[in-house]
């Protein structure tokens, strides 16, 4: 009797440590890789239609990053719903370090007040990496009567819902800059949605929008060929890549409204992946000549450790939220 209890004792302990054996031999193998890693092409979300300002800036920040993860940032492009459907996407794909979404103030904050639902949490990513703010500019056609932002905003004082404002898509920042100006000045201005940036742009070159207050980064170009002009900058200070334009807030007092953006991976990625991740972002935005690049497009690059970003990125959400709440701006 007892040397069958023994061997039936064995028998269990067997099984016991080959289904441990064999957990270990699965589960944890993007761990065990992680020393090799990467090795092959990072795949970049941009959560954004091609041609606008997060597209841009994520393939600006794709090429850099790249050169010091040695393996090229692939972006792709998965637009919709202010970014949000891009960013669901990522927050359902494999947490191995080979996916990572191009994550902003809206995808990682303001979308969540907007919206009834996003389809994915905050909480589903791991924040890796802060890139920088972003300063946002007025601009209107080279030939626009408007001059200043006293201009614009006595005009729709005296006649409401006359002019139009252009945006990248309801709930966008440049949605949420325009309707700040609103609230702010306490005018009345249509506004006027788009999928793409680039086709506002076009259409105020073509006078039938007003203006639209947009990040500089895909704005830049079109200033310095002559094809928009800037009237106000978003920052309450000047910003280097406009030094001779003001701020919105010397017009409207308090007036302020940038954007940030940052790496996001999804949540479950091996910590020595999001670390290699980080260095990465880190070393690219210390490049003196990528510095250099970034600030002439109205962009101030900013490190910070992963700890460090993960606080931010919370104190933020917690901050946008309640500014979207006070401008009682919604989308579903």
């Amino acid at each position: 009797m007892f040397a069958r209890k023994w061997n039936l004792s064995v028998g269990r302990s067997a099984a016991q440590v080959i289904v441990a054996l064999a957990g270990l031999a699965t589960a944890p193998t993007v761990v065990g890789q992680s020393a090799n890693w990467p090795n092959g092409p990072i795949v970049f979300v941009a959560p954004f239609s091609p041609g606008g300002g997060g597209d841009t800036l994520t393939r600006l920040y794709a090429n850099e990053i790249g050169k010091f993860m040695g393996t090229p940032f692939v972006v792709e492009n998965k637009p919709g719903a202010g970014g949000n459907i891009g960013t669901a996407a990522v927050a359902r794909a494999v947490p191995d370090g080979n996916t990572v979404i191009f994550g902003t103030m809206g995808t990682m904050g303001t979308n969540h007040a907007l919206y009834k639902s996003t389809g994915y949490a905050v909480a589903d990513f791991e924040p890796v990496a802060l890139f920088g703010s972003v300063a946002l500019a007025l601009v209107v056609n080279p030939n626009s009567p408007f001059q200043t932002v006293d201009d614009i905003v006595d005009h729709a004082k005296a006649h409401p819902d006359e002019l139009s404002c252009a945006s990248g898509g309801n709930g966008t920042v440049s949605h949420l800059a325009c309707a700040l100006l609103q609230q702010m000045a306490g005018v009345r201005i249509s506004h006027v949605p788009y999928g793409k940036t680039a086709a506002a742009y076009v259409d105020i070159m073509s006078d039938r929008v007003t203006f639209i207050i947009d990040v500089l980064t895909p704005l830049t170009p079109q200033i310095k060929g002559g094809k928009l002009r800037a009237v106000a900058v978003s920052m309450k200070q000047r910003v280097p890549a406009l030094p001779n334009t003001p701020p919105i807030s010397d017009t409207v007092p308090g007036y302020e409204i940038f954007s940030w953006d940052g790496l996001f991976a999804p949540k479950g990625v091996p910590a020595e992946r999001l670390d290699k991740l980080h260095n990465a972002v880190t070393a690219a935005l210390s490049a003196p000549d990528f510095r250099q690049t970034m600030s002439a497009r109205g962009i101030a690059l900013k490190t910070m450790t992963r700890k460090e970003f993960a606080a931010f990125v919370q104190k933020e959400y917690v901050r946008m939220n309640e500014v979207v709440r006070k401008m009682g701006v919604t989308l579903d």
